[in-house]
């Protein structure tokens, strides 16, 4: 897929005020200072889409961008940031619920890991819960260009094994690298594949 255009339309606090379209949404959602505003803005093309913070947990609204004005691609909260206070973990918790669970529009959701890391808590009980309620998703690791060749294969299959314990079937993955561009590529002719489909 070529991305000829990436619009900014809107960030909204609640996922019942999100835009009203029939188009098709992918979602990215992971923990904080996964590298999520690097890869959206490593899709696009465009280096300031997402903002990207070096404080983890900016994120706090859902945010709509219309891709060559066929689909949406949409930036979630991040997940799990213990520095917040708990009336404001709850109140993110219920805005990313509300949109994973309640979305129609929803068509995959993409959820980032950082494959410099042993699997978390976090992660494998928001993977747990989106399975759970049927959530169509994908696993989209991070950060490889911090790893060799090895390493990342190593970590991908040490993830893939913990799944395998509880997961009858695996969800589809991806390997990318927001500075290379690894995967780029394989995500993009993912969504249009669904998108052929929808």
């Amino acid at each position: 897929m070529k991305i000829t255009s990436a619009e900014y339309k809107g960030s909204s606090p609640r996922a019942d005020m999100c835009p009203k379209t029939e188009l098709p949404e992918y979602a990215f959602i992971g923990r904080s200072n996964v590298g999520k505003s690097s890869l959206i803005n490593m899709l696009t093309g465009k280096s300031k889409l997402a903002m990207t913070s070096s404080t983890p947990g900016k994120t706090m609204l859902i945010n709509h961008f219309l891709i060559n004005n066929e689909w949406y691609l949409v930036d979630l909260p991040g997940y799990g940031f213990a520095l917040r206070g708990k009336r404001e973990m709850d109140k993110l918790k219920n805005l990313i619920s509300h949109y994973v669970l309640d979305r129609q529009q929803l068509t995959c959701l993409f959820v980032l890991i950082d494959i410099r890391h042993e699997p978390q808590k976090k992660d494998l009980d928001f993977l747990e819960f989106v399975g759970e309620n049927n959530v169509p998703f994908a696993i989209v690791f991070t950060k490889a260009d911090k790893l060799s060749k090895q390493k990342i294969q190593r970590q991908v299959d040490s993830y893939l094994e913990q799944l395998k314990e509880s997961w009858e079937e695996l969800p589809p993955h991806f390997v990318t690298s927001s500075s290379s561009k690894l995967g780029r590529e394989e995500l993009l002719a993912y969504i249009e594949d669904i998108n052929k489909e929808v």
